[in-house]
């Protein structure tokens, strides 16, 4: 297996570029906080729409669910180093790519280019986007966490996809954090023109010098967020086309923030406080 490259502050970084060589998560010394979290056995079947495995050991009663994507060519396990900087009581389940793609690479769809740029094979697309919306909701009632304390992240066709399913079903999550990705032109179509959940946070991590999807597809990104009136942020990082040990940071650090709608205590607990001007229907003394 492949190993890790460590920084010099003895951090790990993992380099995610499609078409190269994939990653796997060998562990990292610099996490020395706590007992690291690692994968555990491979969950296959039983209903869900993916295959996935779980950082191990899970939190007894979890207060979030954080469902990680890999990019084309990695697998499973390729963001777990990310998974491991979440907080302890976070749920972390990294599907598995259910498309083979170039070869033996695994991916979610297929994508080509065009005169245009990128263009995905728009059926497969909206596949994955299903299977993913079928998947979250699966492990939000197996595990018993609301979309409320739900939050997607992925790295490149990850990100893409995370951020579609985010962006197209509202109520599925509380927010999205998009590494190295764009959101895809053909979604244009199934996005509203405003009015999406007024809670949805989402992340945009990009490489100033990513070479595959270069950093103007980052701030288109953010203007489309903008006009749909999501809370967004950016964060520019002096790299490629890769998810180093700083952008991990910035994705754990966003994600623990006490801001984030997902972290407050009354997360997910319906509000039963009569509207404004109505007659409570509770008896009276």
């Amino acid at each position: 297996m492949a190993g890790v490259a460590a920084e010099t502050a003895q951090v790990c970084t993992i380099a995610l570029i499609p078409c190269r060589r994939a990653a796997r998560y060998t562990g990292c010394p610099a996490h020395a906080r706590r007992a690291m979290r690692t994968p555990g056995e491979p969950v296959r079947g039983q209903s869900y729409a993916f295959d996935f495995v779980t950082l191990e050991p899970r939190p007894e009663a979890p207060r979030t669910l954080a469902v990680l994507l890999h990019g084309v060519g990695g697998d499973e396990t390729q963001l777990a180093a990310l998974g491991d900087r979440l907080p302890e009581d976070a749920l972390v389940a990294m599907p598995r790519g259910q498309r083979t793609i170039s070869g033996d690479r695994l991916g979610w769809f297929r994508e080509g280019l065009s005169e245009d740029g990128p263009q995905v094979v728009e059926d497969e697309a909206e596949e994955a986007r299903a299977r993913l919306v079928e998947f979250v909701q699966r492990l939000q009632e197996r595990f018993d966490v609301p979309p409320a304390r739900t939050v997607l992240a992925g790295f490149s066709q990850g990100g893409m996809l995370a951020a579609a399913a985010a962006l197209t079903g509202p109520g599925l999550v509380a927010g999205f954090a998009m590494a190295g990705g764009r959101i895809m032109p053909e979604l244009a179509p199934r996005l509203p023109h405003a009015g999406m959940p007024a809670e949805l946070h989402a992340l945009v991590v990009h490489g100033r010098h990513d070479e595959v999807l270069p950093v103007d597809w980052a701030t288109r990104a953010v203007d489309l967020l903008t006009g749909l009136g999501i809370a967004r942020e950016l964060r520019l990082h002096e790299a490629g086309h890769e998810l180093t040990a700083a952008m991990e940071r910035d994705i754990a650090a966003w994600y623990a923030s006490q801001d984030r709608p997902w972290m407050r205590a009354d997360a997910g607990v319906p509000d039963l406080r009569p509207c404004a001007g109505s007659r409570s229907s509770a008896p009276g003394p």
